[in-house]
């Protein structure tokens, strides 16, 4: 038998190696020993599928991995292809977009940043004049306040001197109002 296990002995043949050699109806012990073998090969071939699984085994892992590596090697260059055309044209298109909108973008900062010094400047000028007239205007108030406190003591005697002489008046007036009352009640 070829399948790896052992040989069973049919009728009366003798195991080889063994002894005399005992002739059988069906011939000489060398053809015997064929007929066997040829047995073996006909229960191999019918009954014992194990090489035939094997082989088509192997032959699935072949071309699962053949597919498989085919499969990859496509992805690994479709990859390859899209870096290179990444590299050679998207990154080089991109840099130069990229160069001439970041000068526009730069001219145009460096225009309103001037803008924004300008208004800047003109606005601390504004504050400057506008503290500058307070500081005037206060110096302004605080001199007329000066004035007015240093008019104020001959204001205020103007005043008194006014006041008395109209006390003095009023009391000349009542006093001739007694004297003309008082000839009225002599009546």
């Amino acid at each position: 038998m070829s399948g790896g296990g052992t040989e069973t002995l049919v009728g009366c043949e003798v195991a080889p190696g063994g002894g005399g050699k005992k002739r059988d109806s069906l011939g000489t012990a060398g053809s015997a020993h064929l007929i066997i073998k040829d047995l073996g090969e006909i229960h191999s071939r019918l009954l014992d599928h194990r090489p035939v699984i094997q082989g088509e085994t192997r032959y699935f892992v072949k071309e699962f991995e053949e597919k498989r590596g085919l499969r990859e090697m496509r992805v690994l260059e479709n990859l390859k292809n899209m870096i290179h055309e990444t590299n050679e044209h998207t990154f080089p298109k991109c840099r130069q977009m990229m160069q001439d909108n970041l000068k526009e973008v730069l001219q145009r900062l460096q225009a309103a940043n001037d803008s924004v010094c300008r208004l800047q400047q003109r606005e601390q000028e504004r504050r400057k004049m506008y503290h500058d007239h307070l500081i005037a205007t206060e110096k302004q108030h605080q001199l007329q306040w000066e004035d007015f406190m240093k008019e104020q003591p001959r204001r205020q005697a103007e005043v008194d001197e006014e006041h008395r002489r109209a006390m003095e008046r009023l009391k000349e007036q009542y006093a001739e109002m007694e004297k003309g009352l008082a000839k009225f009640s002599t009546f």
